[in-house]
């Protein structure tokens, strides 16, 4: 029991051969190939690589937004085969409803998971209790009640984060999530979302185009190829010793390392693009 446990433990997000391909009015185009990769259950798992190489391809795909041309997908056990709460996707655009507060924009998703039309049922009482840590968990109690207009573009970003995080799922995904912030709000966010994986203790996969934010947040560096027909290219250890602090790995000889090694793989992709 204990060896399947692990197994499956080992084996938390698979991948088995998938291809994507899209029908464009150019024909058929594929955006990715054979992809295959295994994701520990409470792994961070960053994915980077040159702009058109499928990492949001790959997210959705994770998310159930997309269903694969040809290939497997499986999330603790069971196979993806659409949307669901056990998976859930902070986006770029942080997607939240003008009309509502931070809290409602938060309990909605609550209720939609925990309340009446689900399975668990949960008291108003309850719902309101998951959603308050939620909004406490990001740090973010005292602006529960203004609504986005109201609120930094980091702050619309951390209720982003709270919403996915009430629905307590088990696979975070993270589309370039800090991309549209400035360099100060973004490392901020940074420091708070390591807080809150170690607080949560969930899996969670990033797509990014940061080298730095890959080291400083990841496990493990997935980079992919360029595409049309991109694959997974190399994956890098991150044996970094956790909590990280940005100001401590900025002289750290094995954070330099590892960061040239993403770095080189990077601008030789580019080169052979160039070529």
């Amino acid at each position: 029991m204990e060896k399947v446990e692990k197994a499956n433990a080992e084996k938390y997000v698979q991948l088995e051969n998938v291809d994507m391909t899209f029908s464009t009015k150019k024909g058929t185009f594929n955006a990715l190939n054979n992809i295959n990769l295994n994701i520990k259950e409470g792994e961070f798992v960053s994915i980077i690589g040159h702009s058109g190489c499928g990492k949001s391809t790959l997210l959705n795909l994770v998310a159930g937004l997309l269903q694969p041309t040809e290939g497997l997908l499986f999330c603790a056990g069971r196979e993806i085969a659409g949307p669901g709460p056990e998976r859930a996707v902070v986006f770029q655009n942080h997607s939240l409803l003008p009309w509502l507060t931070c809290y409602e924009n938060v309990y909605l998703a609550v209720e939609r998971v925990f309340g009446v039309s689900s399975k668990s049922r949960e008291s108003k009482a309850q719902l309101e209790a998951r959603t308050h840590a939620a909004i406490e968990l990001v740090g973010l109690s005292h602006s529960a009640d203004k609504r986005p207009n109201e609120i930094s573009g980091g702050m619309k970003q951390r209720v982003g984060i709270a919403r996915a995080l009430a629905m307590e799922p088990k696979v975070l995904l993270l589309d370039e999530p800090f991309g549209a912030l400035d360099a100060l709000t973004r490392a901020n966010l940074q420091d708070e979302l390591m807080k809150i994986m170690a607080k949560s203790g969930c899996t969670a996969v990033m797509v990014t185009h940061d080298v730095d934010e890959s080291i400083l947040l990841s496990d493990r560096v997935v980079m992919m190829t360029n595409g049309p027909s991109a694959g997974i290219g190399e994956i890098l250890e991150v044996n970094l010793p956790r909590p990280r602090t940005r100001l401590d790995l900025a002289e750290n000889k094995d954070y330099n390392h590892l960061r040239s090694e993403v770095l080189r793989f990077l601008y030789e992709r580019h080169a052979k693009q160039a070529a």
